[in-house]
């Protein structure tokens, strides 16, 4: 159960900070209409990462509430704000980036051989959480196309 935990709180923790990176696209965002939909997928991100937290309390285990210093997400994130004087192209770039991130972690843990035995309840929240990151990843790429 130790691993199912470690593993969730990993996930969480990059889920944190993409609703992070958004935030912080959709703060530098030259686009009203980029902007909006930067906050708007904020705000599923942070209903994912708020399931995710829920089901750490629920083993017992603290809730994530900051940003990791060391997760690769936010370093790639944090090229967001230097990207801004490359205006909303630039931003979307990082956004996909990130997107592509989070989205093989979650991929990697649920096809991982090493946790097929992995505590149901726990597999399932990683699959609901995985199934939103995946339209994260589709809204990112239909970005991209329409930024490119």
């Amino acid at each position: 159960m130790t691993q199912n935990i470690e593993i969730l709180k990993s996930l969480t923790q990059t889920t944190f900070d993409s609703v992070e990176g958004y935030r912080k696209a959709a703060e530098h965002s030259d686009s009203r209409a980029l902007t909006t939909a930067l906050e708007q997928r904020a705000d599923m991100r942070a209903q994912t990462l708020a399931k995710l937290n829920n089901g750490l309390q629920m083993h017992g285990e603290k809730p994530i509430v900051s940003v990791s210093m060391t997760g690769s997400v936010h370093q790639t994130f944090l090229k967001i704000t230097e990207a801004i004087s490359g205006g909303d192209k630039a931003a979307v770039e990082r956004v996909d980036e990130g997107e592509e991130y989070i989205a093989e972690k979650f991929r990697d843990v649920l096809t991982d051989e090493d946790v097929a035995d992995m505590d149901l309840s726990v597999r399932t929240l990683i699959q609901d959480a995985y199934n939103e990151i995946s339209k994260g990843e589709k809204f990112a790429n239909m970005l991209e196309e329409q930024y490119a």
